[in-house]
């Protein structure tokens, strides 16, 4: 072999193992279920809420159930290659799109997700997901994966992952994507504490949503220099529409801080 041919040959076996690395640490096509949420969610409120077109995900279901299953054939050791980005976004669109599809088992029968559930076992709890290897709960996804892993630590999470519910954060009309999912949940937090039905200043009193109440401890956390809920919520002074003095005394832990009721019923449209 000659030496310009065997430079050839050199040359096309890293070609091909770049390119095989490339494969493996690539994003997660979501393409299909971004295509649903595009189809059936609707932004309300200039983006701080959605409404959810279910009627029309049960016509698509094929479609739904297409996605998932593709999701559930992505093994723990290919999942464990991604960036914590791609994990991130990969599971938040599990979860969501989970949720809707558990939404349908009852659909149109349902007034409130908790009508799928009973006090035995809540709708959370119920293990239906095949997911990297074991048949998950939602519960098991959000608590386990995401939270409990501790490797993410993002408390923005619970403004991206829905609970098919008024009082929940919107669903997205994007699917997440590990190179975009820093700015979509900015996005998402930001327009969540924008709206006013859930999050407001009164007097003296800083009511928010009961979120801050159940995940306290997340907001708690050592996150981008916050280290209690009134430094993550001062982060977002602006989308709370608070003044300088009043971002201040919120920081200071001068603003009381009392939580709004939650809406359960189906974020239907």
């Amino acid at each position: 072999m000659s030496l310009f041919n065997n430079l050839v040959v050199k040359t096309t076996i890293a070609t091909t193992i770049l390119l095989s690395s490339a494969v493996a640490y690539a994003d997660f096509n979501h393409s299909s279920w971004d295509a649903l949420l595009d189809k059936h969610v609707t932004m309300t409120s200039a983006g701080k809420a959605s409404v959810v077109d279910y009627a029309g995900m049960q016509a698509d279901k094929s479609k739904l159930s297409s996605y998932l299953s593709a999701t559930s054939k992505v093994s723990q050791s290919e999942f464990n290659r991604w960036n914590k980005d791609e994990q991130l976004a990969f599971l938040i669109n599990v979860y969501n799109a989970a949720t809707v599809e558990l939404v349908l088992t009852k659909y149109p029968n349902i007034k409130s997700i908790k009508d799928i559930g009973s006090l035995l076992s809540s709708p959370w709890k119920q293990n239906f997901i095949p997911l990297l290897g074991k048949t998950r709960s939602l519960d098991d996804i959000e608590h386990n994966l995401i939270r409990g892993s501790k490797r993410y630590n993002d408390p923005r999470i619970h403004f991206a992952v829905n609970c098919a519910s008024i009082g929940c954060p919107a669903l997205l009309d994007d699917a997440f994507t590990g190179n975009k999912l820093d700015k979509q949940l900015e996005q998402v937090t930001s327009k969540f504490l924008a709206d006013s039905s859930r999050n407001r200043l009164k007097g003296s009193t800083l009511e928010v949503s009961p979120i801050f109440k159940w995940y306290k401890e997340d907001f708690a956390t050592n996150w981008r220099g916050t280290n209690n809920l009134e430094g993550f919520l001062g982060r977002y002074s602006s989308s709370l529409g608070l003044n300088k003095s009043q971002a201040a005394d919120l920081k200071s832990g001068k603003t009381k801080i009392s939580y709004t009721d939650y809406d359960w019923r189906l974020n239907k449209k």
